[in-house]
C-alpha cells in the first residue's frame, strides 16, 4: 500500500464523520430541491454505490479482481421478480430478505469454487461462473422470461401509507429515502467490517498471502467469507435496483455488467474506502447523460471515461486525497 493510502486510511474516524455529515444532510435534502428525474437517477447511482462498494471488498481489500459479480447482482434482482411472478409477494422487506438469501447461497458456492485460485484464474473462472447463470436466463425463458425478462411493480414500502397513484413521484420520493437508508447501512456496515480485525487480516493477505498465512491467517477461509460478503452486498444491490428500473432481463447477468461494476471501482479508486461510491454516481451520470444527449453514447461514453482513467490512475477520490495533501504540505 502507498504511503498515501496509509495516510488516507488513518485518519480518525471523528475527521471522517465531519466530511461525510455534509454529505448525508445533501442526500437527504436532495429530492426536496432537485427534479423527480434527478432523484431517480441518484437513486440508480446509490443502488450501484452498494453495488461497488461489495466488489471493492474483494479488489480493494482482498486484491481479488472479480469479473462475475453481475452473478450476483442478477440473483438479487432475479429473486425479487420470481417473488413478484410466483409468489405474489410485495413487500419490499420480503424482497431484500430473499435476495439476501439467494445471493448468499450463489456467492457461497461460487465462492468455494473460486477462491482456491488467485489473479487472472480467479477473475476467469468468476468470469465463467456469472456466463453459466446468464445462459441459464436465456434459455429457461418460460421460468424467467428469457429476452422479454420480468416485470417487477413498485413494492410496499413499511411506513409508507401514500398510495401508489402515482410510479414517479413514489419512485422519487418515498423510494428514494427507502434506498438512501439501506445506502447508508451498507456503508456503515462496511465500515465496520473493513476497520475489523477481519478487515485487516484481509489487508495482510493482500499484501503478502506467504506472510499471512505464516502467522496463522486461514487465507481460503478468509477470502471465501468476504466472498460471500462482497456477493450479498451486490444481490442486496440487485434486488433494490430492480423496481426502480420496472424490469429485469439476463442481461443484467452478463459479463459486461461485471465490467460496468469494475469500472465504476476503479474510476472512484479502488484504494481508498469512498471510491467505488463516488465512482458508481459519477459513472451512472456520466451514462445517463451520454444516452439523453447523443446517439453515439457509446463512443461518447467510452472516449469520457478512458480519458478519466488516464488523467486520473489513482481514480478520482485517490486523485483528491493527493491535491489535499499537497496543498497541506504546501500550507
Amino acid at each position: 500500500m502507498s504511503t498515501l493510502a496509509v495516510a488516507v486510511e488513518s485518519r480518525s474516524p471523528v475527521r471522517r464523520l465531519v466530511w461525510a455529515m455534509p454529505v448525508a444532510a445533501a442526500l437527504l435534502v436532495y429530492p426536496w430541491v432537485a427534479s423527480q428525474y434527478q432523484a431517480m437517477l441518484l437513486a440508480y447511482g446509490l443502488v450501484m454505490a452498494i453495488a461497488a462498494l461489495g466488489f471493492n471488498l474483494l479488489l480493494g481489500y482482498t486484491g481479488l479482481l472479480s469479473f462475475g459479480h453481475s452473478a450476483f447482482f442478477g440473483v438479487g434482482a432475479y429473486t425479487v421478480a420470481l417473488m413478484v411472478k410466483y409468489l405474489n409477494v410485495g413487500s419490499m422487506e420480503l424482497f431484500l430478505v430473499g435476495a439476501v438469501v439467494g445471493s448468499a447461497v450463489v456467492a457461497g458456492i461460487f465462492g468455494f469454487v473460486c477462491v482456491r485460485y488467485t489473479r487472472i484464474f480467479f477473475g476467469i473462472l468468476t468470469l465463467a461462473l456469472s456466463q453459466v447463470l446468464w445462459s441459464l436466463a436465456f434459455k429457461f425463458f418460460w421460468v424467467t422470461g428469457g429476452t422479454d425478462g420480468l416485470r417487477v411493480p413498485t413494492p410496499m414500502l413499511v411506513g409508507f401509507s401514500g398510495g401508489k397513484t402515482d410510479k414517479i413521484e413514489f419512485l422519487a420520493h418515498a423510494y428514494y429515502y427507502y434506498v438512501l437508508v439501506i445506502f447508508f447501512a451498507c456503508v456503515a456496515s462496511m465500515w465496520v467490517i473493513v476497520s475489523s480485525p477481519f478487515g485487516k487480516a484481509l489487508q495482510a493477505i493482500r499484501d503478502n498471502e506467504t506472510r499471512a498465512e505464516f502467522v496463522g491467517i486461514q487465507v481460503r477461509r478468509y477470502r471465501w467469507v468476504a466472498f460471500l460478503v462482497s456477493g450479498v452486498f451486490t444481490g442486496v444491490a440487485g434486488a433494490l435496483w430492480v423496481p426502480l428500473n420496472g424490469l429485469i432481463t439476463p442481461e443484467n447477468l452478463h459479463w459486461t455488467f461485471s465490467g460496468k461494476i469494475v469500472f465504476m471501482t476503479v474510476l472512484g479508486g479502488f484504494s481508498a474506502f469512498a471510491g467505488p461510491i463516488i465512482g458508481a454516481v459519477l459513472y451512472n451520470y456520466l451514462e445517463a447523460y451520454a444516452v439523453g444527449n447523443t446517439v453515439y453514447w457509446q463512443f461518447v461514453l467510452g472516449t469520457v471515461l478512458v480519458v478519466l482513467v488516464l488523467s486520473l490512475p489513482t481514480g478520482v477520490v485517490g486523485t483528491a486525497d493527493r491535491l489535499i495533501a499537497r496543498w497541506g504540505g504546501r500550507s
